[in-house]
């Protein structure tokens, strides 16, 4: 994720969210203060999100998505979901197709708060606390619109023949 504030641009493509979907409120964010590689990916993963997801759901019965960057596919990354497939499901999901990626809605509302915070944030401190902030201000309701919409989207996406489309 690339925000740009008044005076800084911060790429920040090592930002990672979580979300729980309908039955619960979004989830951490865990910053990754190193490259994200699928070492560092499966430790957050296992580390990080596994325990999160066993005590969302118990049953079994949630739902991992991930955006097919590099890392998700490498081989011990995949090995590791296969050894803990009876904990959630594992959605494949079509590269490059932000518009079915309820995720980069919600980051697209944090970089909207980020660019009307005043101060603007100088420093990667002030940054990490504005994002946190402003992710917890994502009412809760904003999440579910998209994964609701979800059947309508990728209807739009199919007659478009997989172009984007339009909100």
């Amino acid at each position: 994720m690339k925000v740009c504030t008044h005076m800084h641009e911060y790429n920040l493509s090592s930002w990672w969210g979580q979300c729980y979907g309908l039955r619960h409120d979004l989830g951490p964010l865990i910053r990754v203060e190193q490259h994200l590689n699928s070492t560092t990916y499966l430790s957050i993963v296992a580390d990080q999100v596994h325990p999160i997801m066993l005590m969302a759901y118990p049953n079994g019965d949630g739902f991992f998505q991930q955006d097919n960057a590099p890392c998700h596919g490498a081989c011990i990354v995949q090995e590791w979901f296969q050894e803990h497939e009876g904990d959630f499901t594992l959605l494949r999901w079509p590269p490059q197709s932000p518009d079915l990626n309820p995720i980069e809605h919600l980051w697209d509302e944090i970089k909207r708060a980020i660019r009307h915070l005043v101060p603007q944030p100088s420093n990667l401190t002030e940054l990490d606390s504005g994002i946190h902030q402003a992710w917890c201000q994502i009412p809760r309701i904003t999440f579910q619109h998209r994964v609701e919409s979800m059947p309508r989207r990728i209807t739009t996406i199919l007659k478009a023949k997989g172009g984007p489309m339009k909100d």
